[in-house]
């Protein structure tokens, strides 16, 4: 079924993400699950979402190696950077995208520079490319094309936001975009009307849908309605009072797959884990940092 005339969308549920959590490494480092992949089958296809947040002496370094398979991670820097030998620097307003696929390990030698804050999202991707060849690429903050218009600043990542276009290599059609809204400031957006999407605060108060809309606050995460069918949507967003927002709008197309996972391992089947988990032991996992050099 397709409709030509948009609707508007609006937050069909509030999450309040709870207080930050000691973090994997340890004094210094807390996280907050923004996107819990236990409710999977309601966020299709966002599996997860982790806010780090991390305050590390300088040099000392954030956890160690470790793999991934099956998913693809989409890393953005909010604040700070991160840098490792091999596999370079992530300043404040980056992206890096990473394709799991078959297997990787990454993070071989990762330190945090300053006080940092690092959103990971896991993202499901179709059955028939789940085991694609891995791969890495990084979106600099400047090369993030900027939507401006009175009282907002969009820089868009991936999909679309007006006028502005973000093309990338991906499996899965993703819409992500870092939005600065003035008190009383409005954007509105466009997305596919089947897209599963939210909306992140990440400072500040937004409005978010037509007329009265939702209110979130900082830490709030309004997930949006949607319709199974083609056709265009807007969204609207609007700064609150007294100091605007920033948020992050994450939206992309379902898969009506189910998946199964363990650990940092994402699969269709338990036949799946099992297979990839004996891979990896067997040193079969391609290193993030060997992708960089044969790029």
């Amino acid at each position: 079924m397709t409709s030509s005339t948009p609707f508007q969308r609006r937050v069909a549920r509030t999450i309040t993400t709870p207080p930050p959590a000691p973090g994997f490494a340890g004094p210094g480092h807390t996280a907050v699950v923004v996107v819990d992949p236990s409710h999977f089958d309601e966020q299709d296809p966002f599996i997860l979402l982790a806010d780090d947040r991390v305050d590390l002496p300088e040099g000392a370094p954030l956890g160690g190696e470790h793999p991934h398979a099956g998913f693809e991670i989409a890393t953005f820097v909010v604040e700070g950077s991160v840098h490792d030998q091999d596999e370079g620097v992530l300043r404040a307003g980056d992206v890096q995208w990473m394709m799991a696929g078959r297997g990787v390990i990454h993070n071989e030698h990762v330190i945090p520079h300053g006080r940092t804050r690092i959103l990971q999202l896991w993202l499901t991707i179709p059955e028939t490319d789940r085991w694609s060849e891995p791969r890495i690429e990084t979106t600099p903050r400047d090369a993030a094309p900027l939507r401006r218009e009175p009282g907002v600043e969009a820089r868009v990542y991936s999909g679309s936001s007006g006028a502005v276009h973000a093309p990338r290599r991906g499996h899965v059609p993703v819409t992500l975009i870092d939005v600065r809204l003035e008190s009383g400031a409005t954007l509105d957006q466009d997305l596919p009307a089947s897209y599963n999407g939210f909306v992140y605060v990440l400072d500040g108060t937004a409005r978010v849908g037509d007329g009265d809309g939702t209110t979130l606050r900082s830490g709030e995460v309004g997930w949006l309605d949607r319709r199974d069918e083609e056709g265009p949507s807007i969204l609207r967003l609007s700064g609150g009072a007294p100091e605007g927002a920033r948020l992050v709008l994450y939206a992309g197309q379902p898969q009506n797959a189910p998946i199964v996972m363990h650990g940092p391992f994402v699969g269709g089947t338990r036949a799946d884990l099992m297979r990839i988990s004996r891979e990896y032991m067997a040193g079969r996992f391609d290193r993030v940092s060997a992708l960089r050099r044969n790029a």
